[in-house]
């Protein structure tokens, strides 16, 4: 019989103690992530007995523990976002850009996420909106959504935005569509210094205001000659906006940014085994032609890559601007439709589309069946 997949919870059972030994105790939300990881569809959460009508069969089933950063319990959450956003979707190209700062900022980043995330999302919305509204460039209301990624394919710390925004927008005075073109959007490299100008504005901002989103080795106030020196390399770097072909139609962007909306740091099909101490993986070097290498990191050195990317408690990590924010989100696609000559569409709620709760009246086996085609309560015999 073959050994079952290595999991991470596995790998946390197992060098847990030794982590908190060698990095540090778990901060509480780490510590809730463990505690899921590791129990998720297993006796400590509980479960279910079914029994087949027809042989009779008893199957136990284990409850998940939905934690939002456990491989095990994205697939069912994803389906219900895909399926929210496929009524939402308008007949026209969809572009896809991907936002990425420099490393020079990762120490900010491990100092005080929440604030530099938030910045990201910020920023990078901001760029959007002010370029795209540019008569020079589109000079339309856009509306898009961003989801937010830390990690790389090695789990070192690598913050970047998957923006998904449809190729035109409203006119400003909402009587027309204006289209952009069907293999361009908005001008990378305009995007790219408008996005670094408006993101440094800010850290700069922080440290006049002495927020403590700095290392002691960048303070400001206690190391303003390195402070400064690192200010002048981040002006210097390469500020990435990275513009992908449109998407063949709107159905196909969406599914290519399902994705990415529910991904955790890493899956469990990329483990390939636990070998003294040492965790072997996966991953695909996008700077050599795609190639997928293999890695070997001690495991206290994974596990410690892994919580790195561990969000704030209550951190959303999917976001809607423009015209997609939330509280008119409905109107403005209505709006939309009407301009592109749509007939027949129908627009969420816009509590709905806030609130992406399953529906009472639906079991969750119900909604996995209807939504990927697996039935959970199908007799293994």
């Amino acid at each position: 019989m073959s050994a079952a997949p290595l999991e991470v919870a596995e790998i946390f059972r197992r060098y847990r103690d030794a982590y908190e030994q060698q990095v540090g105790r778990f901060s509480a939300t780490e510590q809730r992530v463990v505690h899921d990881v590791t129990s998720c569809r297993t006796a400590d959460l509980g479960g279910h007995l079914y029994v087949c009508d027809q042989c009779g069969v008893i199957t136990e089933r284990y409850n998940s523990c939905r934690n939002r950063h456990c491989p095990k319990c994205q697939k069912l959450e994803r389906e219900r976002w895909l399926e929210k956003r496929q009524q939402e979707l308008l007949p026209v190209p969809y572009f896809h850009l991907v936002f990425t700062v420099p490393h020079e900022l990762n120490p900010l980043f491990l100092t005080d996420p929440k604030t530099l995330y938030n910045l990201l999302f910020r920023t990078a919305a901001d760029t959007l909106l002010t370029i795209a509204g540019d008569p020079k460039h589109l000079g339309a209301r856009i509306g898009f959504l961003e989801v937010l990624h830390s990690w790389g394919q090695r789990l070192d710390l690598h913050p970047h935005l998957h923006v998904i925004v449809p190729g035109g927008g409203l006119s400003p005075d909402g009587q027309r569509w204006i289209a952009s073109r069907r293999d361009f959007f908005l001008p990378v490299k305009v995007l790219s210094r408008v996005f670094r100008g408006k993101f440094l504005d800010e850290v700069k901002k922080m440290a006049r205001q002495g927020q403590p989103v700095f290392p002691r080795r960048l303070d400001p106030r206690r190391e303003p000659s390195a402070y400064q020196c690192w200010l002048d390399e981040l002006y210097g770097a390469p500020w990435v906006v990275y513009s992908k072909p449109p998407f063949g139609g709107a159905e196909r962007g969406l599914q290519y940014l399902a994705r990415y909306t529910h991904r955790v740091a890493i899956s469990h099909d990329r483990l390939q085994r636990l070998d003294n101490d040492r965790v072997v993986f996966d991953w695909k070097d996008y700077r050599d032609d795609s190639k997928v290498k293999v890695m070997s990191l001690e495991a206290v050195e994974f596990l410690r890559r892994f919580l790195m990317h561990v969000l704030p408690s209550g951190f959303h990590r999917i976001r809607y601007y423009g015209l997609f924010a939330n509280r008119h989100r409905a109107a403005n696609l209505e709006r939309c439709r009407y301009l592109l000559g749509v007939v027949g569409e129908t627009t969420t709620e816009p509590e709905a589309a806030a609130n992406d709760e399953p529906s009472e009246m639906e079991s969750w086996e119900e909604r996995m069946l209807r939504l990927t085609g697996i039935d959970p309560t199908l007799c293994p015999a």
